[in-house]
Formats: C-alpha cells, sequence, structure tokens
C-alpha cells in the first residue's frame, strides 16, 4: 500500500492519491462519509455561528457607503501616540516577544494611571492583565472564572459577544432588561433606562457566579450612578458573585454625569475584574490593546488562560501605548489631555447627532456616555417588501438603508437574546465618533429622505 501511494505522489498526482485514500476501503470505510463526523462543530460553539459585525461590515465595506455602523473612529488619533509606534518600530529589541502578562513598562503605567482612581497601590506585574483587546479580556475573564453549570446575569441589551461567551464556557446567561421610563415632554436619556432592583435580586440565586456590568454601556449610552452601582454591589456581596465590569467607555462621559468604578466600592475589590481599551481611549481600535485589572486571586487564573492561548501581545503596540499614556497621565488636568479632549469633541457630535435625528420626527436616546446614539426608526418611510421575513425589522432595515439609500448603521435585536428582540427590533444604533465630512453625508442623506413627496 505504501508503494501504492508514493508512486501516486512521485506521478505528481496529489489531487488522484486523495480521492484513492478517501474513497477505497485502505482506511477501514468505503465513502467519506464516516470520516465526516470526526469533522463536525464543537458542541461549544453550536448555534452561535451568526455574527452581526461580520454580516454588516461586509455590508458597509462598499465606498459609496457613509458607514455610522461599526464602531470604527474615522477621526485621527492623537499625533504623539502614532508618533510613539513609528519612533518603537526602529528599536530592534522591541520587535520580539515581551513578557506575557503585560509588557513592563506598560503596566507599569496602567497600574499609575489606575492607582490614581481606586485609592490604592495596585501590584502591576500580579493585578494587571494586557490583553488583545477587550475581547481577550472578556474571553480570559469567562473562561479563568466561569465554570459548567454556572450562571451570569447580562443586561438587556448586552454586546454582543458576552452571551457567546458565556455559553462557550458551558454556563448559562440569565438576562434581565433594562427597562424605560415614561419620557413625555422631554428629551429621551440614556438615564431613563435602569434595572428594577427587586427584578435584580430575583436573578440571584446559589448558581449565580457573575454578573456582567457595562457602563458607560453599549448600545444605549447608559452611565450607571453611584446608587445603582451600590445596588448592584450589594447583591455581589449579599449573593458572594462575581462582578466583571466593562468600563472601556470610560473617559467618554458627558456633561453632568461621571464614571464610577464599582471596584472601588466597599468589599468590592476582592470580587471584581475592571477592563479597559486602548482601543476607546486612543481612538485606535485597530490595535488591539485591551487590559484586566483586580486581585491577584481572580487575574491570576485569567493569566493561566492567556498563556494558554494567545501567550502575549505585539511588543510594539504595547510599548508605544504605554509611552502614550505617561504623555497624558502626567497632564490630566490639563484640557489637552485626551482623556479631556475627547468627551468634549464628541458631545459635540452627539448633540448634532440628536438634533438630526430630531429634525426628521425621530426620538433618540440620548446618550450619557460612549459613542453610539440609537433611536426608533419605524417612522422612517422604508419598503422592505423584498427584505427576508425571517429576520428582525431592524436587520431588514439597515439591510435596505444600506442598500438603498447608502447609509449604514447597526440593528439594536443584535444585542438582545431571542426571547427579548422583539422589544428592540425598532431600534438601529448609529455611531458618531466620526470626522465632521462623514457627519455631513449622513445629514444629506437623511434630511433628503424624510423630504415629503412631491
Amino acid at each position: 500500500m505504501f508503494l501504492a501511494q508514493r508512486r501516486l505522489c512521485s506521478l505528481g498526482s496529489r489531487t488522484e492519491f486523495l480521492k484513492t485514500i478517501y474513497s477505497s476501503k485502505l482506511l477501514g470505510f468505503s465513502t467519506s462519509a464516516k470520516m465526516s463526523l470526526k469533522f463536525i462543530n464543537a458542541k461549544r460553539i453550536e448555534g452561535l455561528d451568526r455574527n452581526v459585525w461580520i454580516e454588516f461590515t461586509k455590508l458597509a465595506a462598499d465606498p459609496s457607503v457613509v458607514n455610522l455602523g461599526q464602531g470604527l473612529p474615522d477621526i485621527s488619533p492623537p499625533s504623539y501616540v502614532k508618533e510613539e509606534l513609528s519612533k518603537v518600530a526602529l528599536i530592534n529589541s522591541l520587535n520580539q516577544y515581551t513578557r506575557g502578562f503585560g509588557h513592563p513598562p506598560l503596566v507599569k503605567a496602567l497600574s499609575c494611571l489606575y492607582e490614581k482612581f481606586y485609592q490604592k497601590e495596585i501590584n502591576p506585574n500580579k493585578e494587571i492583565l494586557v490583553t488583545v483587546g477587550a475581547y481577550g479580556s472578556l474571553f480570559n475573564a469567562i473562561q479563568g472564572l466561569i465554570d459548567e453549570g454556572d450562571e451570569v446575569i447580562i443586561t438587556i441589551p448586552f454586546y454582543d459577544c458576552y452571551e457567546p461567551m458565556v455559553r462557550m464556557a458551558g454556563a448559562t446567561p440569565v438576562f434581565i432588561p433594562l427597562r424605560s421610563k415614561p419620557v413625555d415632554g422631554k428629551k429621551w436619556s440614556s438615564s431613563d433606562w435602569t434595572l428594577d432592583p427587586q427584578e435584580l435580586e430575583s436573578k440571584f440565586n446559589s448558581k449565580t457566579k457573575a454578573i456582567i456590568l457595562n457602563t458607560p454601556h453599549n448600545p444605549i449610552g447608559k452611565v450607571y450612578t453611584k446608587e445603582e452601582l451600590q445596588v448592584i454591589a450589594d447583591l455581589c456581596i449579599k449573593y458572594d458573585t462575581l462582578c466583571i465590569s466593562d468600563e472601556v467607555y470610560e473617559w467618554l462621559v458627558y456633561t453632568g454625569n461621571k464614571h464610577l468604578k464599582i471596584a472601588t466600592f466597599p468589599g468590592m475589590w476582592e470580587r471584581t475584574v475592571t477592563i479597559g481599551s486602548a482601543g476607546k481611549t486612543f481612538s485606535v481600535t485597530g490595535w488591539k490593546l485591551g487590559w484586566t485589572i483586580g486581585p491577584n486571586h481572580l487575574i491570576k487564573h485569567l493569566q493561566t488562560v492567556q498563556q494558554n492561548t494567545v501567550y502575549t501581545c505585539a511588543t510594539p503596540l504595547q510599548e508605544a501605548l504605554a509611552q502614550a499614556l505617561w504623555i497624558d497621565i502626567k497632564r490630566m488636568d490639563d484640557p489637552e489631555c485626551y482623556f479631556n479632549s475627547l468627551p468634549k469633541e464628541l458631545e459635540v457630535k452627539r448633540d448634532r447627532m440628536v438634533r438630526l435625528l430630531e429634525s426628521v420626527g425621530l426620538k433618540p436616546i440620548v446618550p450619557d456616555g460612549g459613542y453610539f446614539i440609537i433611536a426608533d426608526v419605524s417612522l422612517l418611510d422604508a419598503d422592505l417588501s423584498d427584505m427576508k421575513n425571517d429576520e428582525p425589522y431592524d436587520y431588514k432595515f439597515v439591510k435596505w438603508m444600506t442598500k438603498n439609500k447608502k447609509l449604514s448603521a447597526i440593528p439594536v435585536s443584535a444585542f438582545c437574546n431571542s426571547e427579548s428582540k422583539p422589544q428592540f427590533e425598532k431600534f438601529v444604533r448609529f455611531c458618531f465618533i466620526k470626522k465632521d465630512s462623514t457627519l455631513d453625508a449622513a445629514e444629506e442623506i437623511i434630511k433628503a429622505w424624510s423630504k415629503p413627496k412631491s
């Protein structure tokens, strides 16, 4: 048999050789059917193949489309951030592997920055883990701390990877919705969306391992208040529950609001891992660098996941990020500090989007943080008769809008579990961390769309 196989290869007919192996009885079966059973997906990813970003980013790839969909800043990152990266590329040693849990200068910069907010010393080597974006932080936390049979509380709407990551760990997501208060006669604000404390407590039980908190919230833009965070903290302590706090938009908070870290509340440091993002902090989403901060007894388990998956992150990017952080750490009270200047810039863009959407009869939810705004678009004229009937309204609407109006957005039902999709399927999410020229183009489309037909 070996000689026959070798002869086939020597003739250069790899295709014929494979046909011989796959179709003959050489491996003990007569067809490829039995072999194909070994190639089916692992059960942990069953039903998780659809992804809103892949689907809608592809739709928006047409250069003629004005992209207010995926959270891609088309504003320029700070010049000093880019300059630091160009310097690093010339240093040979920084083009090699670095410490797997975080480049030493970067974890030192992060500890210095966050000690100002935690009012405690943070060990850069034991209490900070640098990851491949906030996605990496979430994955490490869920894989390292959540076990099969555990329950994890998730607030609806939620960033779309929360549910599949929990399910891949073998755990059960338990959902609770943010509910809106009546808003007659005034602007609809993200602060009008709240958790009911009694309903929230009803989700906790002996199986509850963790709750995922997201503040500022994506997609609603809610910034949790001290009182709201205290309710969550009290329940975490009462039921001995972990808190995975996704705070990637921590710097993007608008006038009248303040970002608070639940890990700083009494009794919460020891049970909280907090996630941050370089992409959101410096408008460099393509760098894919994130970090997790928490006590060593939790972080060490995340480190175990990291050392057995991605191992380490790109050294040049980590070095450049460290140097950029030091620039702004030294001037945190200065208006020129990017932590201060970016939210000021974005608040103007947010208010412009609010006025635009209101001018065509829509009622947007004004975000207190982040760089997204959502609105009920069912009042906009759209002929969806040719779209698939088995998709939620917002999926059909965004696809129709992208094709026919050359404007893209993201359907909000993508941030919901299957049961709650109908509650949010009339909403779409627009991103406003965009150049004025991009917003000008979007405004032209929306205003022309809403004009009465003659």
